[in-house]
C-alpha cells in the first residue's frame, strides 16, 4: 500500500467514527457499501436529527446523520441484518447491546422475527431472561433456541477444561497418606523418598518410603459437595448465564454434589434442573432486591460435610438484608471448615459496582472477593478443593 493510500484509509476510517456532522465538510464522501455502514452506524449512534431525503432507519440507501431506529418491529430487524452483513460478530453483539440500552428496545425483543435477527450472545440473554413473564408463548419458543445456542457455544468452550482442572485437583486432594497396599500410588510415592536413597553394595541401591503417597480408594465416590449461590438482581444477568453453564459441567462429574441456588429476595434451589442449563435459566427471575443473608441462611442449612464443602458466593455484595447477619454466616461456615469463595462478577465484563465494605469485611475473614473470568472459574474451583490460595487477578479486592 502506497502512502497515498494509507492516508486515504486513513480519511475513511476517520469518517466512519466520527460521522458526516463530526468529519465536517471537508471529510471524504463515502459510496457504495461504506455509506450503507455509515447508515446503520448512524441510525444507533446519530445525534436524532434526520436530514431531509435520508432514507428510514434500518434500510439501506445513502447515509445521512440520523438517530433512532424507528418504532417498529420490521424497521429493527432489517437494521439488525445489515450490521450483521457489514461487522464482525464481536462488534455486532457491543452494537446490539448499546441499541438496547441507548434505544429503548428490549420490548420488541418479544416478537420472534426479531429474536431470528439477532446475533446471539450472553448479554442478550441476559435481557432475554429480565423479560421474563411479559414473554407471550409465540416468542418463548424462539427465545429458548437463542438461549440454547448460547448455553451450548460457552459449554463447549469452557467445559472440558473445567473438567480437566477439577479432575486433578480432586485427585490430589484425594491422596491419603496412609493408603493400604493395593492404594499406594508408587510412581508418586517414590519421586516423594527420592531423598532417602540408600546406595548398596555392588551399584544397587533402595529407596526407604518415610512417607507413603495414595489414592483415594474409589474413583466413584463423591469427595466434594459444592453449593453456588447466585445473585439474580437485574446487573447480575451475565454471572448468572455463567453460573448456570458452569454449575450443569460440575453436576455432570460423579465425584461432585453440585447444588445450584438463585436468589433475589427470595431463594429458589434449581439443583434439579442442572442437566439442562437452558431450564436454570429460564427458572431465574432476573430483577428485584437482594436478600444475600437468606440465601446464605439456606446454604448453610444444606451443608452435612463442611471441611468436603465448597462455597461459592457471586454477588456484587448489595445486601438488601441483614447485612450483619451476612458476614457471619459466612465467618460460621468458614470456622466450620467450608471453603468460602466470593466473586464479584462471573464474566468477561471487569469488576462491576460493589459494596467495598462488604467486600472488606469478608477478606477479613480469609474470603477475599473478587471479579472472575470464565476462563479463571476453573482454576478457582481447582484451588479451593485443593485448599490451596485462590488465583486471585489483579484487580481483585
Amino acid at each position: 500500500m502506497t502512502a497515498a493510500q494509507a492516508e486515504e484509509e486513513r480519511l475513511r476510517r476517520w469518517r466512519l467514527v466520527l460521522g458526516a456532522d463530526g468529519a465536517g465538510p471537508t471529510g471524504p464522501a463515502l459510496g457504495g457499501r461504506d455509506a450503507e455502514m455509515d447508515a446503520a452506524l448512524t441510525s444507533l449512534y446519530g445525534d436524532g436529527k434526520k436530514p431531509v431525503g435520508a432514507r428510514r432507519p434500518g434500510g439501506r440507501g445513502p447515509a445521512g446523520r440520523s438517530g433512532g431506529l424507528g418504532a417498529s418491529a420490521p424497521s429493527v430487524a432489517r437494521w439488525l441484518g445489515d450490521i450483521r452483513s457489514y461487522f464482525p460478530s464481536p462488534v455486532v453483539q457491543v452494537m446490539q447491546r448499546d441499541a438496547i440500552d441507548r434505544l429503548g428496545l428490549s420490548s420488541l425483543l418479544l416478537e420472534p422475527e426479531m429474536l431470528e435477527a439477532v446475533e446471539p450472545d450472553v448479554h442478550l440473554v441476559g435481557t432475554l431472561l429480565s423479560l421474563g413473564k411479559a414473554m407471550p408463548e409465540t416468542t418463548r419458543e424462539s427465545a429458548r433456541a437463542v438461549v440454547r445456542k448460547v448455553a451450548e457455544d460457552l459449554e463447549r468452550r469452557l467445559a472440558a477444561r473445567t473438567r480437566a482442572a477439577l479432575t486433578g485437583a480432586l485427585d490430589r486432594s484425594a491422596r491419603v497418606g496412609r493408603p493400604r497396599h493395593r492404594d499406594i500410588d508408587w510412581d508418586r510415592t517414590i519421586r516423594a523418598n527420592l531423598k532417602n536413597y540408600v546406595p548398596l553394595p555392588g551399584g544397587a541401591g533402595t529407596v526407604i518410603p518415610e512417607r507413603l503417597v495414595g489414592h483415594a480408594r474409589s474413583d466413584r465416590s463423591v469427595r466434594k459437595d459444592v453449593i453456588l449461590c447466585v445473585d439474580q438482581s437485574g446487573s447480575m444477568a451475565a454471572s448468572v448465564v455463567h453460573a448456570a453453564v458452569f454449575g450443569a459441567v460440575l453436576a455432570s462429574m460423579r465425584t461432585l454434589a453440585t447444588r445450584l441456588v438463585v436468589f433475589d429476595t427470595a431463594v429458589v434451589d434449581l439443583t434439579d434442573q442442572l442437566d439442562d442449563p437452558v431450564d436454570v435459566l429460564f427458572g431465574t427471575q432476573l430483577g428485584g432486591g437482594t436478600d444475600i443473608n437468606r440465601a446464605l441462611a439456606y446454604c448453610q442449612s444444606r451443608i452435612t460435610r463442611p471441611a468436603d464443602t465448597v462455597v461459592v458466593l457471586i454477588s456484587d455484595l448489595h445486601e438488601g438484608g441483614i447485612r450483619d447477619g451476612m458476614i457471619e454466616r459466612a465467618a460460621a461456615m468458614r470456622a466450620s471448615g467450608v471453603q468460602f469463595v466470593t466473586l464479584l462478577a462471573l464474566s468477561d465484563d471487569g469488576t462491576p459496582s460493589y459494596d467495598r465494605e462488604h467486600a472488606a469485611a469478608l477478606g477479613a475473614l480469609g474470603a477475599p472477593a473478587f471479579a472472575c473470568t470464565p476462563d479463571l472459574f476453573p482454576e478457582v474451583m481447582a484451588a479451593a478443593i485443593e485448599k490451596q490460595p485462590l488465583p486471585i487477578p489483579d484487580t481483585g479486592v
